[in-house]
């Protein structure tokens, strides 16, 4: 009979009798430690120590390959509750929508703005300090027309999003995606605080889908697919910037299209090499502080 000394035991588990080996460690363990590998069997510690050993596979500019776009479920649902919450409390959309400058009387109504007011008149929009505007404009499609609840605004922006974002959001990664979207809506409102009536008000995620757009278009060309489709697709996306000036806005998606294509032109051919997250993010932080300095350029010349 066998003594109780020479009993092995699961070197995690050891009050469980074990009698293989991880063909790793060589240490002794359970069915419940074991884990297949190509010769034998793997302890969980040696398994997970080889995944942090392989190298992970990243995308053309250098971000982590993801199947799934996550991201772009995640804006969408965003952009969904953002518009039951404004058909919920339609105020949201005098508070959160983009306008640069306005006057709102004692009366409650809007005036067109001046840079010397009586007391009792306050300013609104990004002249007044509301800077989220810039942001939160660009998750609103509650049209400010009355009676418009702008459900096929956020339709088609909702389609277009989807549509693109499953390609681009793969081929540069969930966190650059993220910030070339960030980017484009700041792009499309910057566009819209300089080129607009300051007294204007406009919302909705055109400007980031224009963005994607360019961004679909630059990578497009940067892994060599076949441009016959994409150009085609350019070309709907011009013509429909100029046609939907007679009834949108043009500057923002003018914005949303120039800022998507600089960022991805930076991350589609920044050098490769250790330091190109680096040099990608410096160059987003770069773009981000020449928005910010338009804008408050354009601020500016409206106070004085």
């Amino acid at each position: 009979m066998e003594s109780e000394s020479t009993v092995t035991t699961c070197f995690r588990h050891p009050k469980v009798e074990s009698h293989v080996r991880c063909t790793r460690c060589d240490r002794y363990i359970c069915p419940d430690c074991m884990r297949e590998a190509a010769v034998g069997h793997q302890c969980v510690e040696c398994v997970k120590e080889g995944a942090r050993s392989v190298r992970q596979a990243r995308t053309v500019v250098g971000g982590r390959v993801s199947a799934v776009p996550v991201v772009t479920y995640a804006l969408i649902a965003l952009n969904v509750l953002a518009y039951v919450a404004e058909v919920l409390r339609p105020e949201i959309v005098d508070r959160f929508a983009m306008v640069t400058a306005r006057l709102v009387g004692p009366d409650g109504l809007s005036y067109v703005y001046q840079s010397s007011y009586p007391s009792d008149f306050h300013a609104e929009g990004v002249v007044a300090g509301q800077w989220e505007r810039l942001l939160t404009s660009g998750f609103l499609h509650l049209e400010p027309t009355e009676g418009a609840f702008g459900l096929a605004h956020i339709v088609m922006n909702m389609v277009s999003l989807w549509q693109l974002g499953r390609v681009v959001e793969p081929m540069l990664g969930r966190v650059r995606y993220l910030g070339l979207y960030l980017l484009a809506t700041l792009g499309g409102s910057v566009g819209e605080l300089l080129l607009t009536d300051p007294g204007t008000a406009s919302l909705g995620a055109s400007g980031a889908v224009f963005g994607l757009g360019a961004a679909y278009y630059v990578m497009a060309r940067r892994v060599g697919a076949d441009m016959r489709g994409v150009n085609q697709f350019m070309v709907f996306l011009l013509v429909w910037l100029l046609i939907s000036s007679r009834f949108t806005s043009w500057q923002g998606h003018l914005g949303g299209l120039l800022t998507g294509g600089a960022v991805t032109l930076v991350y589609a051919y920044a050098p490769r090499g250790p330091r190109r997250g680096l040099v990608q993010a410096a160059a987003c932080a770069a773009l981000l502080a020449l928005l910010v300095v338009a804008s408050i350029g354009r601020i500016s010349e409206l106070t004085q």
